[in-house]
């Protein structure tokens, strides 16, 4: 007769999500609505104490369910109001042209947003700039000298019908 060992294998690590009660959903949506409220404010809206509220949020955090709390600035305020989407086609598909193009990517001025994508482009960028002219510098100063970019398609947002930081639970 042979033996045979059972190893148990550890199960994989829940979902942070998935342990989400009522509670620290209904204090999600609230920091997402608005994340500069008091920790007090906050407390008495979703009916906790204070240091319990506190507790919660602070939770959420180490398990990377609340990455930041930032503040969301108005782009036409700060004379960044054109919006371009930007799709790129890079010459060759592979890990390095791919790295080389995200490094680079990510020091465009004005990305908010760079995207891995499906379908007829490699990647999807967000650009906010000032105008046309301003875009027309950086597409002629930066978005032509991207390491390994073949075609390069953009589309000017003519109005922006609805932009949200705000995730549904």
């Amino acid at each position: 007769m042979i033996a045979t060992k059972h190893r148990r294998t550890a199960a994989p690590p829940e979902s942070p999500a998935k342990a989400l009660d009522r509670t620290d959903k209904m204090i999600l949506r609230m920091l997402q609505r608005d994340a500069s409220m008091s920790n007090v404010a906050l407390a008495a809206k979703v009916n906790l104490s204070a240091p319990a509220c506190l507790r919660r949020v602070e939770r959420l955090k180490r398990a990377g369910v609340i990455r930041a709390i930032v503040a969301l600035l108005n782009p036409q305020a700060l004379d960044t109001g054109m919006l371009v989407m930007i799709g790129v086609v890079l010459d060759r598909s592979t890990p390095e042209s791919f790295a080389a193009f995200e490094r680079s990517a990510a020091k465009v001025s004005g990305c908010m947003e760079c995207h891995v994508v499906t379908g007829e482009f490699d990647y999807f960028m967000l650009v906010r700039t000032r105008d046309g002219d301003s875009f027309n510098r950086l597409h002629a100063e930066q978005l032509l000298h991207l390491p390994g970019v073949r075609q390069i398609r953009s589309f000017i947002v003519l109005k922006q019908v609805l932009s949200t930081t705000q995730l549904a639970m």
